[in-house]
């Protein structure tokens, strides 16, 4: 019954998740914004007003691999919203172009996530052994570790929640504000954005499920 809760309704959610900003993306990325505008002219719009100028926008293979790196100061958009005008790669740029708003800001949230990065990764690394070994042979020493690590990655996966939302909100606003969208266009940048934020919400309860069902085993 732990398993069928805190790790296969969990892994429901995600597959859920997934599809649903597949099938969004698809959508709006078919729908054109009358302006006309690439997604690396929006981003450089939202960015300009907010007095950035020092973001380098890059175009990036693969699909929906768009980011914003801090460390580096680059926005990288996927070849399709770096080059389309879509409803959807408006809006991915946008946000991308919140992060670096929010970096460039301060923003309290985005300086956490980023202190917790380098032992997320240590964290992630480990993540392949106390699946195998925890899951598997039920080895009472990788569950312990195993809670830590799902410990460091639900964290993780929590502080990203207010980033990823405070992102979205500011792409919301500018790209109205600034008149890149017109009003009637808003509904499809939100749905699209909003499906993305989803996929945050299935990972952080993911990555709960599995710390709640290792803590459960560990005291068996």
């Amino acid at each position: 019954m732990n398993f069928l809760l805190f790790i296969l309704v969990p892994i429901v959610i995600g597959m859920w998740a997934q599809a649903k900003i597949s099938r969004t993306y698809s959508k709006y990325s078919k729908v054109p914004s009358r302006g006309r505008i690439t997604g690396r002219e929006a981003a450089a719009y939202v960015m300009q007003s907010a007095g950035i100028h020092n973001v380098e926008i890059v175009p990036v293979r693969g699909h929906l691999t768009d980011h914003y790196d801090p460390v580096n100061k680059r926005l990288a958009l996927s070849e399709e919203n770096f080059a389309g005008s879509s409803l959807a790669a408006l809006g991915v740029a946008a946000h991308e172009a919140g992060h670096a708003i929010q970096h460039a800001t301060g923003y309290k949230a985005l300086k956490l996530r980023m202190s917790l990065i380098p032992i997320t990764n240590i964290a992630s690394r480990l993540l392949p052994f106390v699946i195998i070994g925890g899951f598997f042979f039920g080895m009472m020493g990788l569950i312990k570790l195993g809670i830590l690590v799902y410990l460091v990655l639900t964290v993780f996966q929590l502080v990203t929640l207010p980033v990823e939302f405070d992102a979205s909100r500011r792409a919301k606003k500018v790209l109205s504000g600034l008149g890149i969208i017109e009003r009637d266009e808003l509904q499809g940048v939100e749905k699209t954005l909003d499906a993305a934020a989803f996929t945050y919400v299935a990972a952080f309860i993911a990555s709960l499920g599995n710390l709640l069902y290792l803590f459960m085993i560990s005291r068996d």
